[in-house]
């Protein structure tokens, strides 16, 4: 494939279902493709209402090939932040440095917005992303959990 040929842009609502897609391919990955609860329209609506953005490699013929998908908060010790929910290469294009072109990309646009860092986590046993990451001024943070609460997994009291 000709990576000069690729192109990264944000994603339009019409894109929804090509992001649902690798949401799920990444899911598969992480081992846990029964936890993906979102629906196309979850997309759609988040992309029309921004509540997050989405930059999406695309190629002219095989579409799109991998997604950086963020959005904005505020943290109380560090000023504006982006966190990076989902970052994902479909498998068969990961070895083209597109990861590279989509991370460096959401670098630059974080710091476009005036964020102060960026923020995003990584499955402990990943070895591969986190090899990735480490070729960026990268601190892996220890020593805190997720805590996490599904509204309508637990009843509501």
């Amino acid at each position: 494939m000709n990576t000069e040929s690729i192109a990264l842009r944000f994603a339009n609502p019409e894109d929804s279902a090509s992001i649902l897609s690798l949401v799920k391919e990444l899911a598969v990955f992480e081992k846990a493709e029964e936890e993906v609860k979102t629906k196309i329209s979850d997309y759609e609506d988040g992309i029309r209402s921004n509540l997050f953005q989405v930059i999406v490699a695309t190629h002219p013929e095989e579409g799109i090939l991998g997604m950086a998908l963020f959005f904005p908060y505020f943290s109380t010790w560090g000023g504006k932040t982006m966190y990076l929910e989902d970052f994902i290469v479909r498998e068969k294009y990961r070895r083209f440095k597109i990861g590279t072109l989509l991370f460096d990309r959401f670098l630059m646009e974080a710091k476009n917005q005036g964020a102060k860092k960026v923020k995003w986590q990584v499955l402990d046993w990943n070895e591969t992303a986190k090899s990735f990451y480490r070729k960026y001024p990268t601190r892996f943070i220890t020593g805190w959990e997720n805590g996490t609460i599904e509204f309508g997994v637990i009843s509501d009291k």
